[in-house]
């Protein structure tokens, strides 16, 4: 089930899905934007105040109760980081029509609504009400807090700030406690009115309604919409890896050291660089996994992700901190062997049969081909499902051995504890 793309405005799209399938239908507006350390903590900030009401509905109880009466529909702001782009909006879910006593339209007035919140939010004088800012500052400042505090993912983090230092891909989604600290209600209005003029603007639809009902719900509920030189989102550059690797170790008061690795892959085979990365440590079979976590004990956890559109490949783990030298070095001797071609048969059925499968069920679920249609749209990395399982049972074990190959260390990051001694 792959969706329909419809251009229904100068860099205004539209992905339009007809299911039946589900019970409830889905609705998503995103504005996608370059990311930028200056700008990325306004764009993490401006859905939750948007969400606190509109001229409309101006608190939140009366965003509430109009939502109760559209039979109990929700709607969430969403954050999110798709290659070098920060993606920002709304997520609505509701009754599907079809379930709905009397045949009532509910997608009409969600559209509605999600136009309201972004084109018509409360305010007072040319500006955000103070209090909803200020409220919303601290609970973004407190979400940055609790990625510190959750070791693993601040480790990978850092790995990805140190890695891509001076890169667009190593600037958090959020951006950080600083930068919104500065924020004001004025100059969070101005970065909002900059943003709908310049940003380009995805939606998405899943439900039984009609395509043509789709989109003229669509077009009279973002008619508002001001636009003026559009930016279109960038392509995330690659980058070669340093002649010798970047090594920083962090100290904090930690038991458990954090051992995160990234290399560049200079590879363009990106089925068999998939392929690759599972086999090395993408999923439960893994040689990290079965070796360096299961029989060497080496780590708590150990696992890779290929982050595909930039070209990199990371690995997470926790370590003892005595052992990262020894854990270093089994990590790189289980890609070694996959950059030989040292891996059975079953290592490679077992990596494919994941990715088909995931991929061949991504239709099951409306939030999965949500993301998928944003991702495609903020990267330009365009297939359908049925274009990759192709791709991926064309790939063949010499291939999976090249595109490893491909790989070169690019920087260790180390977590450890304040007390510990460097080996």
């Amino acid at each position: 089930m792959e969706p329909v793309r419809l251009e229904i405005a100068p860099e205004v799209n539209l992905d339009y899905v007809r299911s039946d399938k589900f019970k409830t239908g889905t609705l998503s507006v995103q504005l996608i934007t370059p990311i930028n350390e200056r700008t990325a903590s306004f764009g993490a900030l401006l859905p939750s105040v948007l969400r606190r009401g509109t001229m409309s509905h101006p608190d939140m109880r009366s965003l509430s109760t109009a939502l109760d009466l559209l039979y109990g529909s929700s709607i969430g702001c969403t954050v999110r980081k798709k290659g070098e782009n920060q993606c920002i909006g709304f997520a609505a879910s509701f009754i599907d029509e079809e379930f709905v006593p009397g045949g009532e339209k509910l997608l009409e007035p969600m559209c509605d609504l999600l136009g309201e919140l972004l084109l018509d939010p409360v305010t007072r004088n040319g500006r955000f009400l103070n209090d909803y800012v200020e409220s919303e500052k601290q609970n973004l400042i407190d979400a940055i807090r609790g990625i510190i505090n959750d070791k693993r993912d601040y480790a990978d983090l850092r790995l990805l700030q140190e890695m891509c230092r001076g890169e667009r891909y190593g600037v958090d989604k959020f951006g950080s406690i600083a930068r919104v600290e500065k924020i004001t209600n004025q100059t969070l209005f101005r970065y909002y009115q900059e943003l709908l003029s310049t940003a380009h603007l995805e939606l998405f639809y899943c439900g039984s309604a009609g395509r043509e009902r789709v989109e003229e719900a669509i077009s009279r509920a973002f008619a508002p919409l001001q636009r003026g030189r559009v930016v279109p989102p960038v392509i995330a550059e690659k980058k070669n890896a340093p002649e010798t690797p970047r090594e920083i170790t962090e100290r904090m008061d930690v038991t458990q050291g954090r051992l995160s690795m990234g290399w560049r892959a200079s590879t363009n085979d990106a089925p068999a660089m998939m392929l690759a990365n599972l086999i090395f440590g993408g999923y439960s079979n893994s040689k990290l996994f079965l070796n360096v976590r299961e029989k060497l004990s080496l780590c708590y956890y150990a696992s890779s992700a290929y982050h595909r559109s930039k070209g990199i490949v990371t690995v997470s783990s926790g370590i003892e901190c005595r052992d990262v030298e020894t854990a270093k070095r089994e990590i790189l001797a289980q890609l070694a062997s996959v950059q030989r071609g040292e891996f059975e048969e079953w290592e490679v059925e077992g990596a494919r049969a994941c990715l088909i499968a995931s991929l061949e069920s991504r239709g099951d679920s409306a939030g999965r081909m949500e993301e998928n249609a944003l991702g495609q749209a903020a990267t330009g990395i365009r297939e359908t499902a049925d274009e990759l399982i192709a791709a991926l049972r064309a790939v063949t074990n010499e291939r999976i051995a090249e595109a490893a190959q491909s790989m070169t260390l690019d920087t260790v990051y180390f977590l450890t504890g304040e007390d510990s001694k460097d080996e």
